[in-house]
């Protein structure tokens, strides 16, 4: 059986709106997102683990906050989306295209930083899926996720969205003076059709009720 492709690159993302159901997708702009991101992420209702797993953070004072903000939204890899609540108007976390190389045809999400509010909520898978639907659509065969493997909140979340463990790579960073081994998922061209219908079954309005789901994603993916 032949490997060979017929293949032409895959697009790069021009960080455009991207709108769901739940919520919206905007580049991120420090100085309409910055204070709302400083509530949702450093604020006292925030996440008290939120940072145990990120490179960076957590932020003594909004003055540093701020210049990571402007440093994350002058890159351009990682390509950073502020999450903004379609209900309410309010900015509740931020997330990134990364690593993305398109003459090879893949691409990452990560720098996942959501508020308590999109925890647990339809709004935290919506935008997963409007990025994986826009890297996909870009002509991408391999999608990454990658965490810390003592990260279980995350490894979880990458199951249940659809990705395949790969393995783990030992020794592989050392984040916040401490040894990072990293877990490695990917969702592949060739199953994304199915992972696309899990989403779009399980963000529906069918499914969504007031009192909450009525199947979760994994049932939705399996049809």
């Amino acid at each position: 059986m032949s490997d060979a492709l017929n293949w032409t690159p895959a697009g790069t993302p021009k960080a455009e709106p991207l709108a769901g159901r739940f919520i919206r997708l905007e580049k991120l702009d420090p100085a309409r997102h910055g204070d709302d991101l400083w509530d949702v992420l450093q604020g006292p209702g925030s996440d008290p683990l939120l940072w145990d797993y990120l490179p960076y953070g957590p932020f003594a004072e909004r003055a540093s906050f701020q210049r990571w903000l402007d440093n994350n939204a002058a890159s351009r890899d990682p390509l950073f989306y502020s999450v903004i609540d379609r209900a309410s108007g309010q900015v509740q976390g931020i997330l990134s295209y990364m690593s993305i190389v398109p003459e090879q045809g893949r691409f990452e999400i990560g720098h996942i930083a959501f508020g308590a509010a999109m925890q647990r909520s339809p709004k935290g898978t919506e935008a997963v899926y409007l990025l994986s639907k826009l890297g996909f659509a870009l002509g991408n065969r391999r999608l990454e996720w990658k965490c810390n493997d003592a990260n279980a909140r995350s490894k979880r979340a990458a199951e249940r969205f659809g990705f395949v463990f790969e393995g783990v790579f030992r020794n592989h960073m050392v984040v916040k003076d401490r040894n990072r081994d990293t877990a490695w998922y990917s969702i592949i061209d060739a199953q994304w059709p199915a992972v696309a219908a899990g989403f779009e079954c399980w963000l529906s309005e069918e499914n969504q009720q007031p009192g909450g789901q009525l199947r979760t994603l994994e049932s939705c993916r399996l049809g």
